[in-house]
């Protein structure tokens, strides 16, 4: 991530965080610190890129989607896999492929970086991310997510 599209990602990032219901109704379990958490937040990428990263999506010059991703290691397959948040397309630009093309395009990235696995959540009252992600080949894991601010 440049600075240039450090400013694209904050943008599509900011908007995602104000508007999505889903994640609006789960921002209290998370720990919601604003603006600043989400600077601070692409500040670390910058600064630290073998955390994660940001991949952007642009069309005509334009940042459309964006999605986030932070590396883990995982016992059960012994490699490093991906943790996928904050994915969101803009609202002008969905129902047209791009969040499809995004996520092939990281899905290719990644698979050349190595990395094993993607790791995603969805809401559960978020249907038509579930089967936007199961079209895609991720598959329920029957387990529930849970998280605890410090």
């Amino acid at each position: 991530m440049t600075q240039a599209s450090r400013a694209d990602a904050l943008s599509l990032l900011w908007t995602f965080l104000g508007e999505d219901e889903h994640y609006l109704d789960s921002s209290q379990a998370y720990g919601s610190g604003g603006k600043a958490a989400l600077t601070r937040a692409l500040d670390l990428f910058l600064g630290q890129p073998e955390l994660g990263f940001v991949w952007l999506a642009y069309e005509g010059g334009e940042a459309v989607a964006v999605c986030v991703v932070c590396f883990a290691i995982s016992t059960s397959i012994g490699t490093v896999v991906a943790k996928l948040d904050d994915v969101f397309v803009a609202s002008h630009q969905q129902g047209r492929g791009i969040g499809s093309a995004h996520l092939n395009s990281l899905k290719d990235a990644l698979q050349q970086m190595g990395v094993g696995r993607i790791d995603t959540s969805v809401h559960d009252q978020n249907h038509a991310a579930r089967r936007f992600y199961e079209r895609h080949g991720f598959r329920a894991l029957q387990e529930e997510r849970l998280a605890c601010v410090l």
